[in-house]
């Protein structure tokens, strides 16, 4: 059973972690590069208790592994949230930066799709995904838009 999204719980990973993380990209990556796009997966090589033990691993999930790993020898916080998850309004709000109540306000206003539960709107995680890429277009398109105006005003920029 998937494990609720918490995101008071994602915190940065300590100096010692980032260096473990360091460490084991720099051993993972190796393997991709060997494995080339073709293979479908990466045999890993376990060692505990008993005898040692080669494990298969689809190949997405090592390059998604050793992203994880980047990040975390950088001392970023990570978080997986699977596409198809359901988010309340507090856990999209923290998303996207903004306060519970202006998101209600996107929710209302028909810019972000939801569903309610009971009395509780939730918000497919596709759905925030998509607005977010949505708006940082827009966002794109507008800031290109006032760098021209401020070329063809001479402006100094």
């Amino acid at each position: 059973m998937a494990k609720a999204l918490n995101l008071n719980d994602v915190r940065p990973p300590s100096e010692a972690e980032c260096r473990d993380a360091a460490a084991a990209v720099r051993a993972l990556a190796p393997l991709l590069k060997r494995a080339r796009r073709k293979v479908a997966s990466v045999a890993l090589r376990a060692e505990g208790p008993g005898e040692p033990v080669s494990i298969p691993v689809p190949r997405s999930a090592v390059v998604l592994l050793v992203e994880i790993l980047e990040q975390m020898a950088r001392g970023n916080a990570v978080t997986l949230v699977p596409v198809h998850a359901e988010l309340t309004t507090q856990e999209a709000a923290q998303l996207l930066n903004v306060s519970r109540p202006f998101l209600i306000g996107l929710l209302e206003q028909g810019r972000i799709a939801f569903h309610k539960t009971g009395t509780h709107r939730r918000i497919r995680f596709a759905d925030l995904l998509a607005f977010k890429q949505a708006e940082e277009r827009r966002q794109d398109v507008a800031l290109n838009e006032l760098a021209a105006e401020a070329q063809a005003l001479d402006l100094g920029y």
